[in-house]
């Protein structure tokens, strides 16, 4: 009886055994095998959020087939303490033991909102995107065009959101900690241009006590948070330009008509307004290097603009007759030389271009129909081409 009774727990036990060592394989399997998931996700891993909310948030978007397996395999692991907060793509078949590498690794999150406040010369927007896991190609959630007054953003704007699932509002997406902040300057925009819009962002703190002067900020992309000091940004924008204007001062062209780094940033500024042509820059730099050197007039119309507004805002038509004629500072038809300041803040390949022009014997330039500019020697070729270009005018008008 005693044997028997022996026999049978001992065949209970080698079934047991074998169940456990069947689940265990099972298990296994689970955790490290190719996952459910069809299409790569956007996992939104809030702050505070425990391995269990993350997998019962995995196992309802079918990304994991057991959300109990997913938690036993990341205790195994000893990695239930170390879930990073932060937005993270799951990649399609994506394995329980993938996805735990992917939210406890550097906290680092590789999808998300980006909230990008650009700066340009004639609009200042916030431009809302999402990084799409699918495609990895960023999606325009909103466009938000400050306008002329440059209002406060509207926290309540409703925006759909693929990370969200569905629509929530901009205030909403600013509080995920997915959420990224930038701001980007343009080549060519004014102090009063980026101090303005600076403060129209809500999404930034603090107060400006001055506008930096005209020139000194590096036109860039800048990382920031939310709640950035606005007076540290462009304290970040101030040192970048010094530093870009130190170097290349150091490897300028001898011979220059440029007493200091003061004054290569001006011209780099006329030359930043006078070409959209990024190709041109160098060119259009020794029509003023070469009119320089010969004592004529600069006679561009960007720096007269300048002079009327200020640099605050854009003129919005032609200059009139009597604004060529008027004598100030900033009149290059008038005064000899350069302007007193710069008109705006030059990016570094206007910088680079100013301190190394081109070689030529160019005097004279005018639009050419394509974006760019004819260029020319003499005044009897600048008139042809001047007269081209008004023939091309008279037909775009007309159209």
């Amino acid at each position: 009886m005693a044997r028997a009774i022996a026999s049978n727990a001992l065949t209970i036990g080698i079934v047991i055994l074998l169940a456990v060592a069947g689940i265990l394989a099972w298990g296994r399997s689970e955790f490290a095998g190719q996952g459910p998931l069809e299409e790569a996700i956007c996992l939104l891993v809030p702050s505070g959020a425990s391995m269990t909310s993350v997998s019962k948030d995995l196992e309802a978007r079918g990304a994991i087939s057991n959300s109990a397996v997913f938690r036993i395999g990341a205790d195994y692991e000893d990695k239930s303490a170390q879930l990073k907060a932060g937005s993270f793509v799951v990649p399609a078949g994506a394995s329980m033991q993938d996805i735990i590498a992917v939210v406890t690794a550097s906290g680092r999150s590789t999808c998300g909102t980006d909230i990008n406040l650009q700066i340009g010369v004639n609009v200042a927007r916030v431009l809302v995107r999402e990084l799409d896991p699918a495609t990895q190609e960023q999606q325009e959630l909103a466009r938000i065009d400050l306008g002329a007054e440059l209002p406060p953003l509207d926290m309540n704007l409703a925006v759909e959101s693929t990370i969200a699932g569905g629509t929530v509002s901009l205030g909403t997406l600013m509080e995920r900690p997915s959420t990224s902040y930038r701001v980007t300057l343009a080549e060519g925009v004014t102090s009063w241009q980026v101090v303005e819009s600076l403060k129209a962002a809500a999404f930034l703190s603090g107060e400006i006590s001055e506008i930096p002067a005209e020139g000194h900020l590096a036109p860039d992309s800048y990382e920031t948070t939310r709640g950035g000091n606005r007076a540290a940004i462009l304290e970040r924008m101030e040192a970048k330009q010094e530093t870009i204007v130190a170097e290349l001062w150091q490897t300028r062209q001898a011979g220059l008509p440029l007493e200091s780094p003061e004054e290569a940033l001006t011209l780099a500024s006329i030359v930043e307004k006078e070409t959209g042509v990024p190709e041109e820059r160098p060119l259009v730099a020794s029509v003023f290097v070469n009119r320089l050197n010969q004592g004529m007039r600069l006679q561009t119309d960007p720096t007269v603009i300048y002079g009327i507004t200020e640099g605050k805002g854009v003129l919005g038509r032609g200059l009139r007759q009597s604004e060529l004629r008027d004598a100030t500072p900033y009149n290059t038809y008038v005064i000899q030389g350069l302007p007193p300041t710069p008109i705006a803040n030059p990016g570094r390949q206007a910088i680079s271009a100013t301190l190394n022009p081109d070689a030529s014997d160019y005097l004279f330039f005018v639009a050419d129909g394509t974006g760019g500019h004819a260029f020319a020697s003499t005044l009897r070729e600048h008139n042809v081409n001047v007269a081209r270009w008004r023939e091309i005018e008279a037909k775009q008008a007309n159209q």
